[in-house]
């Protein structure tokens, strides 16, 4: 059960992955950043997870709210 978070969002902006999952978490759903960017030179990734069960409904708002991302469609 710990382990089935699905990571639907992948952002190269640190501000724009953060509005995203404050918005998420302010509509009930559960959100999770995994930065992997570097912290001297800021380039890499901030990948967003939510829960299995509560992928359609975070695709839906982030939908919504028309929040972009740089591979909205990788969920490897």
């Amino acid at each position: 059960m710990e382990n089935d978070w699905t990571k639907i969002r992948t952002y190269n902006n640190a501000i724009e992955s953060e509005i995203v999952k404050q918005m998420l978490e302010e509509h009930g759903l559960k959100a999770v950043l995994l930065n992997k960017q570097d912290s001297s030179y800021l380039f890499g990734r901030i990948e967003l997870y939510v829960p299995q069960e509560e992928v359609q409904e975070a695709e839906s708002l982030i939908n919504d709210y028309g929040a972009t991302s740089q591979n909205p469609t990788d969920a490897d």
